[in-house]
């Protein structure tokens, strides 16, 4: 079995799906973060049905076609969304599986709310991403989107994550947001004003650490076959 792996990051799952289909499979990870892979391959050199590049898959080509191709949490950056599916047909077998994982950006909940300073840039972070032609909800949308691209056999599975503020492990991913705000990409392109980035943080980090009780964000595996 021939597997590939769309912005595999390191290759840590790529990894675990080289042992899985056995020396007789061969596993392809690609991801567009030369550290990334350059970590990847150096941890795990000694997997020899593990191939590990450093490139654009919108770009990339094999003669050799793939039973399964995947992706977590990597669509929701890509602009070109109907070229990038184009791009999965033409990698894919006849009868092949895709399956992607990834968020609905817009049904993320806290509780209770977060500060409005917070909120407001979160709304910006949203219509950056939509101005730049990603898509805030690829996760719900996937279904519509196979359907179009002639795909098959669709199924759903829910994939959401929540983080409760007395679990210690949950806070890292709680004041995600912060992190996020740390970047001045949105001031730069005009989105935000800097007084209000600094305030979003400074709300924010308060938030987590006096009234934060969980935040839900919205994740959904969804898995289809090319006919």
């Amino acid at each position: 079995m021939r597997v590939l792996e769309i912005g595999c990051g390191n290759g840590s799952l790529a990894k675990d799906i080289a042992y899985r289909v056995g020396p007789e499979g061969h596993v392809v990870g690609i991801d567009n973060n030369a550290l990334r892979i350059a970590q990847g391959k150096e941890a795990f050199k000694d997997i020899a049905n593990l191939e590990l590049i450093h490139g654009d898959f919108l770009t990339y080509d094999n003669i050799e076609k793939f039973d399964i191709i995947i992706s977590a949490c990597t669509f929701q950056w890509i602009s070109t969304l109907d070229k990038a599916i184009d791009k999965v047909k033409a990698l894919l077998k006849p009868q092949g599986q895709i399956s992607i994982l990834d968020y609905n950006h817009e049904g993320i909940s806290w509780t209770p709310k977060v500060p409005a300073s917070m909120q407001n840039y979160y709304n910006m972070f949203l219509m950056w991403r939509k101005d730049g032609g990603m898509n805030n909800r690829i996760g719900f949308d996937l279904v519509e989107i196979f359907e179009e691209h002639g795909f098959s056999d669709i199924h759903v599975r829910n994939a959401d994550e929540q983080y409760e503020s007395t679990n210690a492990e949950h806070l890292k991913p709680i004041k995600l947001w912060s992190a996020v705000a740390a970047s001045n990409q949105l001031v730069k392109e005009g989105y935000v004003s800097e007084s209000e980035r600094q305030q979003a943080i400074e709300d924010y980090n308060h938030w987590v650490d006096t009234n934060a009780i969980r935040m839900t964000v919205k994740l959904r595996e969804v898995t289809a076959v090319l006919n």
